[in-house]
């Protein structure tokens, strides 16, 4: 597994977009709609081959025919970082050694991306959300390569949960990843044009 992106919910895009662009201080690139979930999203190039979006239930979007994905059916409050996203050769075998609730890979497509995400039937990733999103790209177009640099790195990411332990073991050892117990949160780490910021 390798970390490929982090996801921040709002209730609207425009909250989402909004609260990145006010801790990180630059401004976010336009994104797209994802019709098979009923979203859209905005996006941030990172270092690193990174980048950060942000996303929300599409209010002019038909219902979908499935639960959402990262939870967004049950998304609510102010906008926030709520999911880390990692990239995988073999999507199959990666999910056949992970718990089943960490969901079925799903084919996308939004403009010239395509790619499959493992997504759970109910929308909800285990250990409270905060297990990573599995995702594998087809072919080597990849939004961070489409990003304009934003001048913003990933220091860290830090997974928060009271069952931190068991998460680290099942997803093993990842640079620039740490988890440590506590109420379940994310929080990253960047560096900026204007300093170090944390992103919750």
């Amino acid at each position: 597994m390798l970390l490929d992106h982090l996801a921040v919910a709002g209730e609207t895009l425009e909250q989402a977009a909004a609260h990145i662009e006010h801790v990180l201080g630059v401004p976010l690139q336009g994104g797209g709609k994802h019709e098979t979930f009923g979203t859209h999203n905005r996006l941030l190039g990172l270092r690193d081959g990174l980048y950060l979006e942000a996303i929300a239930i599409d209010p002019n979007a038909p219902q979908p025919q499935r639960t959402r994905w990262f939870d967004l059916d049950r998304f609510s409050g102010s906008a926030r970082l709520t999911n880390w996203i990692c990239r995988v050769s073999d999507i199959d075998a990666a999910l056949s050694i992970l718990p089943d609730d960490a969901g079925k890979p799903v084919e996308l497509a939004r403009g010239a991306l395509r790619w499959q995400m493992a997504v759970p039937a109910n929308g909800r990733l285990p250990f409270d959300n905060l297990f990573p999103a599995l995702i594998r790209w087809h072919g080597d177009l990849h939004p961070a390569k489409m990003l304009e640099d934003s001048g913003c790195r990933l220091k860290r990411l830090v997974v928060f949960h009271p069952d931190a332990l068991d998460l680290a073991r099942l997803i093993g050892d990842m640079e620039t990843v740490v988890f440590d117990t506590g109420p379940a949160a994310l929080r990253a780490e960047f560096e900026t044009p204007h300093g170090p910021r944390v992103l919750e």
